[in-house]
Formats: C-alpha cells, sequence, structure tokens
C-alpha cells in the first residue's frame, strides 16, 4: 500500500468512526464537540486526498468526492458559521449524515472489492451481498437522519 493510499484509508477511517460518535450524538441530544470537529476535518480531508490519486477519467470516485465536498460546504457552514441556528439545524444534519452514508459506502464498495471473501459473494460488484449492504446502509443512515431532525435540538441544550 502505497503512503498517500494508506493516508487516505487512515483519514476515511478516522471520518466513519467520528461520523458514528457524531450521529450518536443527534439521537442522544449530545453535541460532541470534539468528535464533530474530528469528523468534519477527516471528512473533508478524505475527499481531497482522494483527488490526490491519478485519474485519467470521471470515475464514480472522483463523481461521490466532489459530491462530498459540495456536501461538505453547506454543511461546514451550518455548524461553524451559523451555528445550527433555525435551519442550519437540519441542514448540518442531514449534510453530516448524507457524507457519512458516502463514506460508508466507500467502505462497502472497497470492502467487497478488495477483502478476498467478501470479494467471491461479489466479485462484479452488483450481486445481492453488496447490494443487501449498500441498502441496509441507507436505510440506517435515512432512519437515524429522520430520528436526529427530530430530537437534536441544541438550541434547547444552551447551545
Amino acid at each position: 500500500m502505497s503512503g498517500i493510499l494508506l493516508i487516505h484509508v487512515v483519514i476515511s477511517l478516522i471520518a466513519i468512526v467520528s461520523g458514528i460518535v457524531v450521529a450518536s450524538g443527534f439521537l442522544t441530544a449530545n453535541r460532541h464537540e470534539r468528535s464533530t470537529l474530528v469528523y468534519m476535518v477527516t471528512t473533508i480531508l478524505t475527499s481531497l486526498t482522494g483527488f490526490l490519486f491519478p485519474f485519467h477519467t470521471v470515475t464514480p470516485a472522483i463523481i461521490v468526492g466532489s459530491l462530498c465536498v459540495l456536501i461538505f460546504i453547506p454543511t461546514a457552514l451550518a455548524r461553524y458559521s451559523f451555528h445550527l441556528a433555525g435551519i442550519w439545524r437540519p441542514v448540518f444534519i442531514i449534510g453530516a449524515m448524507v457524507l457519512l452514508f458516502f463514506n460508508c459506502l466507500v467502505l462497502i464498495v472497497q470492502s467487497f472489492q478488495k477483502i478476498p471473501v467478501l470479494n467471491a459473494l461479489a466479485p462484479n460488484g452488483n450481486e445481492p451481498p453488496i447490494l443487501a449492504a449498500q441498502a441496509a446502509l441507507l436505510v440506517v443512515c435515512v432512519l437515524v437522519g429522520f430520528l436526529s431532525i427530530r430530537r437534536f435540538r441544541p438550541a434547547l441544550l444552551g447551545a
């Protein structure tokens, strides 16, 4: 594994773990300030380091990375410029959950491509096991996002 790939993978895994902590905070009405900062920084670094890999055409990875950068901007503004006030609270929650979804989606795809046991189950990347994993991820993210919008009220927490 090359140096930049290793750095990219480590940053991505930190983003996923810290994103899960942030999402759990949404559900329990806990802001997790440090984890949120770690999540936001590692999430943007994941996208930016992804652009350092050589590419000659537009790939799904380039599209996902570009989408993540575009989603990151209003998400970061919602949290750090607008302090989750008014409409910016759901903007932050939805943005953070979509970014976590994309990070985890890439983890699923890469796991099925790189881990031999998983690759044997879905060598082409479109077989039922990988589609089931992606569908389960989508359901969990949508459910957590929905519940988070209902439960996470930082203004009531002394934001």
